[in-house]
């Protein structure tokens, strides 16, 4: 069974005859391990080491040498329309507020179908149209913001592991009992000496 480990995007492909053709939605671009199959039955096995988002005309390169073009498959999405281009920039802004994958054309968005989402849109002055076409989502901010994301949630992870204010309060409290602890005592010979010590300790 032949394996995919590289990806040649489809600006870096050259005339090569292709072994097979992939075919595939969205869904199945966004890929890392997994096996699919090609139009003329061949089986491959994809084994990249970071996931990869394929689109059209982009190859992949098999373990024995040879290609195999993908191709994005037709499916069922909405088209969206506006009055103008802001109105249009609007409604993109609510659906990445939302985290939904949008493809941004010149003067329209395609999106796939969503009731609620295309009820919203509607709802909102747009004008939906239903096409099956394929699918190429933007991919660089959300997943930028995806990036950010998960950064900021590892520096708030690594500022509370290292909140050193937290731990000198404990370590005082903790401090302040003994001190208590000692105090309770009804000898003042031993309450003196731990006076003494203590005064040490900060000199």
């Amino acid at each position: 069974m032949p394996r995919a480990t590289r990806v040649v995007p489809a600006a870096e492909r050259k005339d090569a005859p292709v072994a097979d053709t992939l075919i595939l939605p969205h869904a199945q671009r966004q890929a890392q391990k997994g096996f699919l199959f090609g139009i003329k039955g061949t089986c491959i096995e994809l084994d990249f080491a970071e996931p990869v988002r394929l689109r059209t005309d982009d190859a992949l390169v098999l373990d024995d040498g040879g290609l195999v073009e993908v191709v994005a498959e037709p499916e069922p999405l909405i088209e969206v329309r506006a009055a103008d281009l802001p109105s249009l920039a609007r409604l993109a802004w609510h659906l990445g507020d939302r985290h939904v994958p949008v493809q941004i054309m010149e003067r329209k968005l395609r999106l796939k179908r969503d009731e609620a989402i295309e009820a919203l849109l509607q709802a909102l002055g747009a004008k939906v149209v239903a096409i099956e076409a394929p699918f190429e989502p933007e991919g660089g901010a959300y997943e930028a913001a995806a990036a950010h994301d998960h950064h900021h949630h590892h520096g708030h992870d690594h500022h509370h592991h290292h909140d050193h204010g937290h731990d000198h309060h404990h370590d005082h409290h903790h401090h302040d009992h003994s001190h208590s602890h000692g105090h309770s005592h009804d000898h003042d010979h031993h309450d003196h000496h731990h006076g003494h010590s203590h005064d040490h300790k900060h000199g």
